[in-house]
């Protein structure tokens, strides 16, 4: 079974890998990140379809959340900032390989960043539908059906919104910029990967 194999060779790359089951994963997750007192989320609708973000706020967490509605441009800059440098990122991934690679686009970069290195924690939140057989899968994956998807969500006006496929295009509101593999756990980074047994996010 792929997601079986994915979480074997999540593991052996260094990550901390576990499979759950829909109902189980809100406070599977908010188990795991109950010490920590503030929170960056990245631009996920996995994140928030489980209903993390309206636990931490009842809890009182503080939470960097670019998202966030009526906020400046210097306001959502400093968020992002914010993100890379608090105790827990939360985000999803683009796709990961069966042979346990996580693949990402970013338009921006605070995503990718924070996933990376900066905070004490890093808890990758990913549904059934992300897992690729392998590597070049997985980049098609982030390419072809991650980035269309999230294009025509934030309303814009790429090639690939009217395609519904990636052109490699030169459009000013292009969000695929910044391509990021991680192949192995980052030295510095304790990064979970939580696969949740159902179609998620994009």
């Amino acid at each position: 079974m792929m997601i079986e194999e994915c979480i074997k060779n999540l593991k052996k790359n260094g990550f901390d890998a576990h499979f759950v089951e829909p109902e189980k994963a809100k406070d599977f997750v908010l188990n795991m990140i109950s010490g920590y007192e503030t929170f960056g989320i990245g631009g996920s609708d996995t994140v928030r379809s489980i209903g993390i973000l309206e636990e931490l706020k009842k809890r009182g967490k503080k939470i960097y959340d670019h998202w966030k509605e009526g906020i400046t441009k210097e306001e959502d800059l400093r968020i992002r900032l914010s993100q890379g440098r608090c105790d827990c990122f939360l985000c999803s991934a683009n796709a990961i390989s069966a042979k346990g690679e996580i693949v990402n686009i970013d338009g921006i970069g605070n995503r990718v960043s924070a996933m990376i290195f900066g905070p004490k924690k890093v808890v990758i939140i990913a549904g059934k539908n992300k897992i690729t057989e392998d590597l070049s899968s997985a980049i098609k994956r982030a390419k072809e059906i991650a980035a269309p998807m999230r294009a025509k969500s934030l309303n814009l006006r790429t090639p690939c919104v009217k395609e519904g496929r990636c052109t490699d295009c030169d459009s000013e509101q292009r969000i695929c910029r910044i391509t990021v593999i991680l192949h192995r756990k980052p030295v510095f980074t304790d990064i979970s990967v939580i696969i949740i047994n159902k179609d998620l996010g994009y």
